[in-house]
């Protein structure tokens, strides 16, 4: 951090941004495996590329590259305990969840209000967490309302009609 900037200002001064939710699956040799993910932008439409943010402290990151293909589900407004069920470390995540397999072998969430599934692209330094580009081989979106995350909560918007 440069001097007179602290994680904890900086994480409530960003925190001022509003943004999705995401949970970043694959299928690894031990089964499903997966992790939230606040941190996801579109990157390029040509060629199209996403971005995701995981954390070097993910104990499901590693797992999921080493198979170097992955689904982000962007999770809808009703899907706040999914979120919370992902972003603790350990345990079985997919109990009770229900999912279908993408056309590259990824879980896509039942539910999730858009999905895009990808391969490996690339993967670089980001301090501590890794900034991973991946690219996108197929998508979908059903379109119900997004979770939210801004200032430290959940939050939900409507979608104009």
């Amino acid at each position: 951090m440069s001097e007179g900037t602290d994680a904890s200002t900086m994480r409530q001064v960003l925190g001022h941004f509003p943004s999705g939710v995401t949970i970043v699956t694959g299928t690894t040799p031990d089964g499903p495996a997966g992790f939230t993910c606040q941190s996801f932008s579109s990157l390029s439409l040509d060629p199209p590329l996403v971005l995701i943010l995981p954390g070097r402290s993910s104990s499901s990151w590693p797992k999921i590259e080493a198979t170097g293909k992955f689904v982000v589900n962007v999770l809808s407004a009703e899907q706040e305990a999914l979120s919370t069920t992902f972003a603790v470390s350990g345990g079985d995540k997919f109990a009770g969840v229900e999912w279908t397999t993408s056309g590259l072998g990824s879980p896509i969430l039942g539910g999730a209000t858009a999905w895009i599934d990808c391969t490996l692209h690339a993967v670089h330094d980001g301090g501590d967490h890794h900034i991973v580009v991946g690219a996108v081989h197929d998508l979908g979106a059903p379109g119900s309302p997004p979770l939210l995350f801004h200032r430290g909560g959940y939050a939900r918007t409507s979608v104009p009609e």
